[in-house]
């Protein structure tokens, strides 16, 4: 059975890793964010989310990062892929429920 939780390990945290996969990985794109994806060679896959102020408020902000960490922890061993994963948040976003971000990177996941 897999652990179902957020490590630091599994997390992006340096900025030369955000610019490496801005710049070297595959995007998606849906109505509310931007999906990129780099392999690496970690043997483990990890998550990076950007929201800018365009975004809203912190609250705002914060709320969407919650809801986009609960998505990748509870699937993470649905991905099967070892690589990392940026998330960007678009700007203009409505406060969406657990269910419609599950529903809409469900979405991006497969067209990828």
């Amino acid at each position: 059975m897999m652990k179902e939780t957020f490590s630091k390990s599994e997390r992006i945290r340096k900025k030369r890793d955000f610019l490496a996969i801005q710049r070297q990985g595959r995007r998606c794109h849906s109505q509310h964010f931007t999906f990129l994806f780099r392999r690496n060679q970690l043997g483990l896959s990890r998550l990076g989310i950007t929201a800018s102020r365009k975004v809203g408020s912190a609250v705002k902000r914060n709320r969407i990062k919650r809801l986009l960490r609960e998505f990748f922890r509870l699937n993470k061993a649905s991905l099967g892929c070892f690589g990392d994963i940026l998330l960007i948040v678009r700007k203009g976003i409505p406060d969406l429920s657990y269910q419609e971000v599950k529903i809409e990177l469900d979405e991006l996941l497969t067209t990828r």
